[in-house]
């Protein structure tokens, strides 16, 4: 995906670019879902064209929210919240991109934009999670300059302790200068960082790293199976294995790149669950036990996924 054919345009005038360097800039705002106005959402979802009925719905909904602080065993009287949405719902982050929705609109006008096959990929966004794309540190620069404008007026505000820079691309390694926040606060360029639970890493090309995806999945097979012990059938063990936690392998598998290298690590790190199960360390009795079970190559499954969501 990046690193590969761009065409940039900067006010009126335009590049093409083969093989760029893509400078990324992931943005963390700071405390994102409390400081949420709900009259504030109303308004953007009224321009909307929103039907009336679901917005009626949703002030009422709203408008039922309320908190107490407690401390020991003594509670304060309750008050009306009339910031902040929950986290952790299905609707939450769909509310708060709408909320937000004014930094993309602003971004398109301004024409700092990063074209790729014909789409503009200057700014990337999913509910607080947003990613600023930019053939050039200086248009980068500007890029934040205009999402920290805008959201500043929805009384949003970066952390620039949290926010990072990265580059990928063939002049992914040479120092850049500085990509400094409204307040002085100068952003650190990292070696790789963490999107939506997809760790991206600087390279010639665009690369992802599964270090921290095997061992979200040792965590969860340790603790199901520290759970159920010995005595549970290895049946269900990989009943278990194969329906809940084979997703830590499989995540954005359909979207990430993965070279033989990475293949063979996620196989070893199944093939070593599979070990401790049948307590064996044969390699041939683990291929007859896959066999046997049915349980798939990481890209024979992850094929399977992405033919599922196409069905």
């Amino acid at each position: 995906m990046f690193a590969c054919y761009f065409y940039c345009q900067v006010g009126n005038k335009s590049l093409y670019s083969t093989r760029s360097t893509v400078n990324l800039c992931a943005v963390d705002i700071s405390k994102a879902f409390d400081r949420m106005n709900h009259f504030g959402l109303f308004c953007t979802l009224m321009d909307g064209l929103l039907p009336v009925n679901i917005l009626e719905m949703l002030e009422d909904w709203f408008a039922k929210c309320f908190k107490c602080l407690k401390w020991s065993s003594v509670s304060s009287c309750f008050f009306q919240l009339t910031w902040r949405i929950r986290q952790g719902g299905v609707l939450w982050p769909y509310l708060f991109a709408v909320y937000v929705d004014n930094v993309i609109a602003t971004v398109e006008h301004k024409r700092l934009e990063c074209f790729y096959k014909s789409v503009c990929v200057s700014i990337i966004v999913y509910a607080d999670d947003i990613v600023l794309l930019s053939l050039s540190v200086t248009v980068l620069q500007e890029l934040l300059h205009v999402c920290e404008e805008v959201l500043k007026n929805l009384n949003l505000f970066i952390n620039p302790k949290k926010s990072v820079c990265m580059r990928i691309g063939p002049c992914f390694n040479m120092s850049c200068c500085n990509i400094v926040s409204s307040n002085g606060s100068a952003l650190q360029w990292v070696d790789f960082i963490r999107y939506l639970g997809i760790y991206i890493v600087n390279a010639r090309k665009f690369k992802c790293r599964y270090d921290h995806t095997t061992a979200s999945f040792y965590r969860a097979f340790n603790a199901v199976f520290g759970k159920i012990g010995r005595p549970s059938s290895e049946e269900v063990v990989l009943q278990l294995i194969n329906s809940k936690y084979m997703l830590c392998l499989l995540y954005a598998r359909e979207a990430c790149p993965i070279n033989k290298t990475q293949e063979k690590s996620l196989e070893f790190t199944i093939n070593r669950v599979l070990m401790k199960i049948f307590r064996t360390v044969s390699l041939d009795v683990i291929r007859d036990c896959r066999l046997w079970f049915g349980i798939q190559g990481v890209s024979c499954q992850a094929q399977k996924e992405i033919s599922n969501e196409i069905c």
